[in-house]
């Protein structure tokens, strides 16, 4: 059998490569990329394949074997071009025009089920014109990190890319931030787009404004078909698309800051020009209510901390702005700038609110929910009790008599005996119960439920993350990484 003959046998055999996949990227142009083939690896063993997300592809996960992973995505058979994306982007506050796919590329863009097109993306599948120097490879570590980031923020409620698969690949990789040689793997992203606020900026520096109107008519009909499609968009379809962009990036800073999340590298490449959350490198989740919490050991400044997360991504939007005035009004770019914080404030409220236990409630006096939210903060603050620990407490102390007594309320919780006398937290006790008083009393399960779902026990914590690479790296145990996935997704 000749070689073209083992590859269409790969294809009809493989629904990973039976998939119908769209070359809409790729008919933009090779201006906005470059051709690249895929890193040929020693080994292939596939340690993640995430079945919850193969029927949005229209696939059975039963009909889907390992190997078909494997093949299409750790040996990248049957399938080409692969395309290494240009662009640019503002790096801890400096431009940097060397920038693009440097250990990745678009493996391809498949239409969902649901009617959305869809981009599978590699993170270390090898060396690129954009790799600097680098191996263009992906630590495991790195790869087991971003599939439990991934798959954590999804069931928070966050709007982010998903891992599709990884497969360790069988090099040695040296690492500064990493015990080496450390092991490797080759993974597949799914987002709804790799299209960057850097794709733009790339194309601003490069002076040419005929290819950022053609991208950007390509994002708005792609992504943004409602501007597309409306008649009454028609002339002012640019300046909405902007404007429903900074909606996106404001709701999405907020989907974070009320998970507790912090990205770390919130680089204008870093930013979806779809308002999607992707690319989970030094990420971490806060233990305590620190405004000031790093994940990134190289943010000296504090640039990316935890609290400023808001005021990086308002920026970053600005920042933007300098590509699109040439095709957008430079005051509809202000003015819809402007609404950001609005946008920002009403998303972290429901988030908030949901935390507590209010989601989807009538009867509730908004001045009373708002003090509550601030006391919560405040509390949250000046304790340093655990951020997620405080709101899984108050899911599995609920009782119904917190209606009828303020003394109950959070009385049973594991929390309680080390909170002390605190007037703020006395205070926060008698309005939750009076909150709760000015519900029918049928309602009072649904606050039950809601704590509940929106407090899950599990919080993605370094020390959990540690636990799991510790068996994976000493006796190669992969089972408390699965079960971890599990608890994650099910919202444990």
């Amino acid at each position: 059998m000749n070689i073209t003959e083992t590859a269409n046998n790969i294809n009809s055999e493989n629904p990973l490569l039976t998939l119908k996949y769209e070359p809409a990227i790729e008919s933009l142009g090779n201006e906005y990329y470059d051709q690249v083939i895929a890193e040929q690896f020693p080994q292939h063993t596939l340690r993640w394949r995430n079945d919850a997300i193969l029927p949005t592809l229209g696939l059975n996960p039963r009909f889907v074997k390992d190997e078909d992973f494997i093949n299409a995505f750790g040996k990248f058979q049957g399938r080409e071009p692969f395309l290494a994306l240009r662009y640019h982007g503002y790096q801890l506050g400096q431009y940097n025009p060397q920038l693009g796919d440097g250990r990745g590329f678009l493996y391809g863009q498949v239409r969902g089920t649901d009617g959305q097109l869809y981009d599978f993306g590699t993170k270390g599948s090898g060396k690129t014109p954009y790799s600097r120097g680098g191996d263009g490879m992906l630590t495991l570590k790195g790869g087991v990190r971003e599939v439990l980031a991934a798959e954590a923020l999804h069931r928070l409620g966050v709007r982010t890319s998903r891992c599709l698969s990884m497969v360790e690949t069988g090099l040695n990789l040296w690492r500064g931030d990493e015990p080496s040689p450390t092991r490797s793997s080759v993974m597949i992203r799914m987002s709804k787009s790799h299209i960057r606020f850097g794709t733009f900026e790339r194309l601003h520096y490069i002076q040419r404004p005929d290819l950022t109107k053609k991208l950007l008519d390509h994002v708005i009909e792609i992504y943004y078909p409602h501007l597309h499609n409306s008649q009454d968009a028609l002339e002012d379809k640019y300046a909405l698309f902007y404007a429903e962009l900074v909606k996106r990036v404001a709701e999405l800073v907020a989907q974070w800051m009320a998970a507790g999340f912090c990205h770390a590298v919130l680089n204008t490449d870093n930013m979806s020009i779809t308002g999607e959350s992707f690319d989970y490198g030094p990420y971490g989740f806060i233990t305590t209510y620190d405004l000031y919490f790093t994940a990134a050991y190289f943010d000296y400044y504090k640039r990316y901390c935890y609290s400023q997360q808001p005021e990086i991504c308002k920026l970053n939007l600005e920042l933007l702005q300098e590509t699109l005035k040439g095709i957008i009004h430079e005051n509809d770019l202000d003015v819809s700038l402007s609404k950001f914080g609005e946008y920002y404030q009403a998303e972290y409220r429901r988030l908030m609110l949901q935390k507590l236990g209010f989601a989807n409630l009538a009867n509730l006096q908004i001045n009373e929910v708002d003090h509550l939210l601030s006391l919560t903060l405040t509390y949250l603050h000046e304790t340093q009790v655990g951020y997620h620990q405080f709101f899984y407490e108050m899911a599995n102390s609920f009782d119904i008599n917190w209606r009828d007594d303020q003394a109950l309320v959070m009385s049973k919780s594991e929390i309680f005996p080390g909170i002390g006398k605190s007037e703020i937290f006395d205070n926060w006790c008698f309005l939750y119960h009076q909150i709760l008083n000015n519900l029918p009393i049928e309602k009072i399960e649904q606050v039950a439920e809601n704590l509940r779902y929106y407090n899950p026990k599990t919080a993605l914590l370094r020390p959990v993350i540690e636990s799991v690479w510790e068996q994976i790296t000493e006796v190669d145990n992969w089972q408390p990484f699965y079960d971890l996935v599990t608890t994650l997704q099910e919202g444990k």
